[in-house]
């Protein structure tokens, strides 16, 4: 049994659901053990480093914090969102790099009768533990359903490869992690020099036009290239390509049609999870005309746990002229 502690993240439980579902369904052919983070909260994602870092650091390491208390067999956290793996990563790097700074954060941590020794618990990505610890073997040994046929553009994003504090990465521009996982599943793999390109992040409400042409950039490269739909390891990069898409093609007057899932429901599908049972279904761009190419019927478009009253408001289709109006 491979046992890690999980820092699942917020958007597990909205708008990355799927991720999660998708995650779960994988466990136990690889025979992992999640344990989840007890009490853990949100990492702050982007807005709060730019606002206080001693609130922001002392936000981020409350998480390690609670993750040093649960040490019992292993000691490596695993982060599904690559916004949240960088967090943990950055606060546990800058706490042992900046003494200074390590006091100040658990001077604010003790008001909740926490502390946290920068170096107790070791800041993994999910992928980095599937292709490191599990194997691509391993991996490969588990597939009933190979992906043969189903070309995909593998999309890293900005934020996993670099900065690379503990160097684990095969390549901070071009690394081949996603790549040799989706070869190991028998998915052909298309050569996507935009693999570690920025999806926008938070753009999509401060900068709208440049949002939109960062998403474009992705998503024309992939069609150009033929790739039936984009792969992701970060559940910001799949909610801005996925749910950003239409509005991306009102405001250039463009037609694409890209399909962006989560590495491991492809995983999922290999292993020979039904599509329901990976939240196919529930992506706003369907994914069903490109997993046909691979004999998988997918259920009609679910409703989306991103359009549920709670939570951030998600975006209406816009007209191209709308669009153009909005960002003026």
């Amino acid at each position: 049994m491979n046992k890690y502690l999980l820092y699942p993240g917020c958007s597990m439980e909205s708008s990355g659901r799927a991720y999660r579902d998708s995650i779960n369904s994988i466990l136990l052919p690889l025979d992992i053990h999640m344990e989840e983070i007890d009490d853990w909260n949100c990492c702050g994602a982007t807005e709060y480093l730019g606002i206080n870092l001693i609130p922001a650091y002392s936000l981020i390491a409350r998480n390690l914090a609670l993750a040093s208390k649960q040490v019992d067999g292993t000691r490596t956290v695993v982060a599904p969102c690559s916004a949240c793996y960088l967090n943990l990563a950055k606060a546990d790097h800058y706490m042992r790099e900046r003494p200074a700074l390590g006091e100040k954060v658990n001077l604010a941590l003790e008001a909740g009768g926490l502390h946290y020794q920068p170096g107790t618990v070791d800041v993994r990505h999910l992928i980095d533990v599937l292709v490191y610890d599990i194997g691509l073997e391993t991996i490969r040994s588990k597939v009933t359903h190979p992906l043969t046929g189903l070309k995909v553009a593998p999309y890293m994003g900005c934020m996993l490869p670099r900065p690379d504090y503990q160097h684990r990465w095969s390549d901070h521009e071009h690394p081949t992690e996603l790549d040799d996982l989706l070869r190991a599943l028998g998915a052909e793999v298309i050569d996507f020099p935009l693999t570690t390109n920025c999806c926008g992040g938070h753009m999509t409400q401060i900068g709208p036009e440049t949002a939109f042409e960062l998403i474009r950039r992705l998503v024309a490269d992939a069609d150009e290239r033929g790739a039936h739909l984009m792969a992701t390891v970060c559940p910001m990069c799949q909610m801005n390509i996925d749910a950003y898409q239409s509005e991306m093609n009102g405001f250039f007057g463009t037609h694409y049609h890209m399909p962006v899932l989560f590495f491991t429901q492809l995983m999922g599908l290999a292993f020979g999870s039904p599509p329901e049972a990976l939240g196919i279904g529930t992506e706003l761009v369907s994914a069903r005309k490109a997993l046909a190419n691979i004999g998988v019927e997918t259920p009609a478009i679910q409703e989306s746990p991103r359009k549920k009253e709670q939570g951030l408001p998600m975006p209406r289709r816009w007209t191209k002229h709308e669009s153009k109006e909005a960002i003026k």
